[in-house]
């Protein structure tokens, strides 16, 4: 449980860096009389996804997320916001972690879809497991900025 408070505060951390590198960054708007009111504003929502690759597979992933994965993403409508590897050692050998944007949690949705019929990902995701798996879990959340939220 400890770990996954610390991959989720990492993610948190790396959120406001992603939207500082973005250029995302702006004044704090004042509080709203709803908390809820920014939720249902939002221009976007945010995929944050944990994969765990078997012993020795990392590697094999990063280099499938870094020539294809991202590019086929966006060719689907999904932006890249960011990738990390946990700082963590028990973590770092396995783990990756990620942040996707989407306009909205049904364009997420019909994305997915779409990347997961597309033919140049169905080759791909063949040809990198040819020698196994390379992902033996995912943990997916979407978020929701909050009215304080860096990043909207």
């Amino acid at each position: 449980m400890a770990t996954k408070r610390v991959l989720l505060t990492a993610a948190m951390v790396a959120l406001f860096g992603a939207g500082y590198a973005l250029g995302r960054l702006g004044p704090v708007p004042e509080a709203e009389a709803s908390p809820l009111a920014s939720l249902e504003a939002a221009d976007r929502v945010f995929e944050l996804r944990t994969y765990t690759a078997p012993e020795g597979k990392l590697d094999d992933l990063l280099a499938r997320f870094r020539n294809h994965t991202m590019r086929i993403f966006e060719r689907h409508g999904m932006t890249n916001v960011g990738y990390w590897l946990p700082q963590d050692t028990a973590l770092r050998s396995n783990t990756l972690v990620y942040l996707l944007a989407h306009p909205s949690r049904a364009a997420a949705d019909q994305a997915w879809r779409d990347f997961a019929a597309d033919p140049e990902w169905q080759r791909v995701s063949e040809e990198s497991q040819r020698d196994g798996r390379i992902v033996t879990q995912v943990v997916r959340q979407y978020l929701d900025p909050t009215d304080f939220s860096q990043m909207k």
